[in-house]
């Protein structure tokens, strides 16, 4: 097994893992916004409310998509699961 050299070596390693960690993250985190939005739409579709604009739609989407990330911490759920649950909620509020 290769063993890191110095220090500075190290380092480097760990921050090309940090900064390929955060790439895909931001890609799962666009994704997900995605399909809050998409749920989102559909849900205001089928109680015959109108769709709010792209806009609004976004930042609900965000509030969603953070909320089940904090629920899955949590309760070691699935998010998207989460988010289906919360978007299913949006008629009794």
């Amino acid at each position: 097994m290769a063993r890191f050299g110095s220090t500075h070596r190290w380092q480097s390693f760990i921050g090309q893992i940090r900064r390929y960690e955060e790439k895909s993250m931001g890609f799962i985190r666009k994704q997900e916004e995605r399909l809050a939005i998409r749920l989102l739409e559909w849900k205001y579709k089928k109680i015959n409310q109108p769709v709010p604009d792209m806009c609004e739609l976004k930042q609900l989407a965000g509030n969603i998509v953070d909320e089940a990330h904090r629920i899955a911490r949590e309760r070691g759920k699935n998010v998207v699961s989460i988010m289906k649950e919360m978007v299913g909620e949006l008629k009794n509020k």
